[in-house]
C-alpha cells in the first residue's frame, strides 16, 4: 500500500497568477485498435487555442522553459511523444521519489501547492496550452521549486508513451473540460481506455484522483472507472444514483478562482478517488 501525497493547504500560492503490474491495451476492448491510428485522426480531449503569451510571461518562458519543461520528441503532431521516449527521473529530476502526475495542470495551482508541500514527492504538470505552461513556469520560479517538471503533450500519449507501468503514485484530474453538448461527449478525457491506461500506470496502491463541478461528467467518470477491474473506488456505494461512490473533498486541491465562482453559483463539486488493486 503506497501511503497518500499529504498536502498541507499553503497560503501564499496566489490563485490568479510497488509491485508493477503491467495491464496490456490489448486487454481493453477497443483501445488496441483506437490507440494504433494515427495521433491526427484521433478525437483528442482539447483544441487548438492561441499560444501567445504576454510579455512578461515571454520573458519568463523565454529564461526558463528550457529548465523546467521537458523538451519531449514528438512523432508527427505537435503535442504527440514519440512511442521510444519515457520519463526517467533521475534524467529528468535529478533523483528518484514518490511521482504526482496532473493532467491539465491549467495555470499550476494545484500542482505548485503539492510541490511546496511535499518536497520530497516529484510533481509533472501535463497541459498542452502554453499560457497556463508559462505561468506555472511563473510560480516555480517565484517559488524556488525544483521538484516541478512540466510537458506539453496530449494526455493519452503521455500516459501511453513517456510513463512506464507502475511508475506513478498518484494522478491527478481536476476539472477537465466536460465537452457538455452530446455531440462533444467523445472529446472527453475520462473514458474506459483512459481508466485501464492510467491504472496500469499507477503503482499498486496508487490513487487517481478527479474533481468536476458537472454533474452528467461525475456520473460517467464513477461509472467508466467502477467498469475497470484494476481500480478500487474508495467511497464505493450502490452505484445508482449521483450520490453514491463520490468522496469528500480532496484537501491538497487548492480552492481556484473556477471552484470559488463554481459553488458561489450553487454548482456541487464532485470529487472521486479510486485505488490500482
Amino acid at each position: 500500500m503506497v501511503a497518500p501525497v499529504m498536502v498541507a493547504p499553503v497560503t501564499d500560492v496566489p490563485v490568479t497568477d510497488v509491485p508493477v503490474v503491467d495491464v496490456s491495451l490489448e486487454d481493453v476492448p477497443g483501445a488496441a485498435s483506437r490507440m494504433a491510428e494515427p495521433f491526427q485522426s484521433r478525437t483528442v480531449s482539447f483544441v487548438r487555442r492561441d499560444n501567445r503569451l504576454r510579455p512578461r510571461l515571454q520573458r519568463t518562458w523565454d529564461e526558463h522553459h528550457g529548465t523546467w519543461v521537458l523538451d519531449v520528441p514528438r512523432a508527427l503532431a505537435s503535442m504527440s511523444v514519440a512511442p521510444d521516449y519515457l520519463l526517467d527521473q533521475v534524467r529528468d529530476f535529478g533523483r528518484t521519489a514518490p511521482l504526482v502526475v496532473e493532467i491539465g495542470s491549467g495555470t499550476g495551482d494545484a500542482v505548485i501547492q503539492g510541490a511546496l508541500a511535499s518536497p520530497g514527492t516529484n510533481f509533472l504538470a501535463v497541459e498542452v496550452y502554453r499560457p497556463g505552461m508559462a505561468a506555472t513556469l511563473a510560480k516555480i520560479v517565484r517559488h524556488d521549486l525544483t521538484n516541478v517538471r512540466l510537458v506539453q503533450a496530449d494526455a493519452v500519449q503521455v500516459l501511453e508513451h513517456m510513463l512506464g507501468p507502475g511508475s506513478v503514485a498518484e494522478f491527478w484530474v481536476f476539472f477537465a473540460d466536460p465537452w457538455h453538448k452530446n455531440r462533444h461527449h467523445k472529446r472527453r478525457l475520462v473514458n474506459p481506455v483512459f481508466a485501464e491506461l492510467a491504472a496500469s500506470r499507477l503503482v499498486s496502491g496508487g490513487t487517481l484522483r478527479l474533481a468536476t463541478d458537472w454533474a452528467d461528467y461525475a456520473r460517467q467518470m464513477r461509472d467508466v472507472l467502477a467498469a475497470c477491474g484494476s481500480l478500487t473506488n474508495q467511497y464505493d456505494g450502490r452505484l445508482t444514483d449521483l450520490q453514491t461512490g463520490f468522496a469528500p473533498r480532496f484537501e491538497g486541491r487548492v480552492m481556484t478562482r473556477f471552484e470559488h465562482k463554481a459553488l458561489a453559483l450553487g454548482s456541487t463539486i464532485y470529487d472521486l478517488e479510486l485505488r490500482h488493486r
